[in-house]
């Protein structure tokens, strides 16, 4: 076995990379999910590390100290930070030339031949779903014997071997806790909508949607849901109470659409009930009521949930598959059942509008979910959003985020410019979330919760500061 080193590089401050399947960029508050597209193939490899160095503040030269006791080097990374990560990259072959470093994550999944031919440093990058992949690569096996790998020779040139299989024995795949375990610190991995410390996961990957600017199912977890069974998920849950105790407040099952199995949602449930778990998931915005309610029974605390827009148009044109009347049915069943809601919204989707613009605030302010976050479209490679961008010349030339890390608009339509979508973000969070429905709710959660009081005063400093540097960027355009 070589020795095995999985990396998320250090990045801009403050960013999270390995953000979720609609965008990576630096949040509105301080936010960190966990590597688990690291942590699983971590899993796989025995004796491999793990460092994922953005929340754990480390440094490049952090990095270096760790990497030279390694000689293979996996590194996760995304189309806004690949610059920089080529730079971390670069850096360990500096140190020690023998090192044989590569790259995971959807964007040199999708363009490997372009990833190898514009940064001659990198040794392969990993195609598909890349757990098996990173596990032979650590076993010693030559890069033309491995599946799903694209290469450079020791003459420079490219090669690329056939495709790998995607995983469907998913009860095969072993837990990610005892990786988190082990090299993380999980007070570092902060959300804003979940109690802290939490721990998110995935049981399954894949999403039958066909949102156009997902990017995940597009690009690697394809549209078949495969996933653990309830039996192997309550085990797994029962090996976390047993590691972190009474520790962690809250467990979220990243799965992209975790209840699209509501019989199968409905039995894991059953078993963190009985484990006394408190926990919140990934959900499509029609939920029937029946549901809802035996899920809620069962210890769900919280919905993430992706309406998008307020607008029916925006929603067909990027194959939703919602319709807005049944999502006001859902946020009404959910305020009845006491189940708090997270809700997703995405300014600058094809068809956007300023009164589109106006329509999406006016709706999440009339369904009223607990707290939102608004996305500006991200028309990542291997996205339905990015062939139409190209075809339609809707690029503005702009990079997917700042220097700074925050996202901006790479996208511009003849009646909407970038600018104008950036200022929809900040208009839509201060009509949200400056009115007694949204302020009552939180101010009540502090006078209960010294530790939330604490918490949403960091986390209102930190979205003020939030607004303030994305209208100064918007001023100095």
């Amino acid at each position: 076995m070589k020795k095995t080193l999985f990396l998320n590089p250090p990045s801009f401050d403050g960013f999270d990379g390995g953000a979720g399947a609609r965008y990576q960029a630096k949040r509105e508050i301080t936010s960190f999910w966990y590597p688990t597209w690291l942590a699983q193939p971590a899993a796989l490899v025995p004796g491999s590390k793990l460092v994922d160095a953005p929340p754990h503040n480390q440094t490049v030269e952090d990095v270096l100290k760790i990497a030279k006791d390694y000689e293979l080097v996996i590194m996760y990374t995304s189309t806004p930070s690949l610059p920089n990560d080529v730079k971390c990259a670069e850096a360990i072959k500096t140190q020690n030339p023998e090192t044989q470093v590569g790259f995971v994550g959807a964007h040199v999944a999708v363009l490997p031949e372009e990833t190898l031919k514009d940064n001659p440093i990198i040794d392969f990058v990993c195609r598909n779903e890349f757990d098996y992949t990173c596990k032979e690569l650590s076993e010693g096996k030559s890069f033309p014997e491995i599946k799903g790998l694209s290469f450079h020779d020791s003459q420079g040139n490219i090669h690329h071997t056939p495709e790998r299989e995607l995983i469907h024995d998913w009860d095969a795949m072993p837990s990610v806790f005892p990786v988190y375990a082990e090299h993380l610190d999980i007070r570092k991995y902060l959300i804003g909508y979940l109690l802290n410390p939490y721990i998110s996961l995935y049981t399954g990957r894949g999403c039958p949607a066909k949102c156009t600017f997902c990017l995940w199912p597009q690009t690697i977890g394809g549209h078949q849901y495969r996933a653990k069974s309830p039996e192997a998920v309550g085990q797994e849950m029962a090996e976390a109470k047993a590691i972190w105790g009474s520790s962690v407040r809250e467990y979220f099952f990243d799965d992209d659409t975790f209840t699209i199995d509501k019989k199968r949602a409905i039995a894991i449930s059953e078993h963190l009930k009985r484990l006394k778990l408190t926990w919140s998931c990934n959900a499509r915005g029609n939920l029937d009521y029946d549901t809802l309610k035996e899920l809620k029974n069962n210890g769900l605390r919280l919905l993430l949930v992706g309406f998008e827009s307020g607008n029916q148009q925006i929603l067909d044109g990027v194959k939703k598959g919602i319709k807005l009347e049944v999502a006001r049915k859902f946020m009404e069943n959910c305020h009845k059942l006491g189940i708090k809601v997270h809700g997703a919204f995405i300014l600058g989707l094809p068809n956007e509008s300023r009164e589109t613009i106006e329509e999406t605030i006016r709706f999440a302010c009339e369904v009223n979910p607990h707290t939102i976050q608004v996305s500006i479209a991200s028309p990542y490679p291997g996205t339905e959003l990015y062939s139409q961008a190209q075809e339609n010349d809707w690029f503005t030339g702009d990079a997917l985020v700042a220097n700074s890390g925050i996202q901006m608009s790479s996208l511009q339509y003849p009646n909407l410019s970038g600018s104008e979508i950036e200022d929809g973000v900040e208009q839509m969070y201060r009509r949200f979330y400056f009115r007694p429905k949204s302020i009552i709710p939180i101010v009540g959660e502090m006078l209960v919760d010294p530790q939330m009081l604490v918490r949403r005063l960091r986390e209102g400093k930190e979205f003020l500061s939030y607004l303030r540097e994305r209208h100064q960027r918007a001023a100095s355009h």
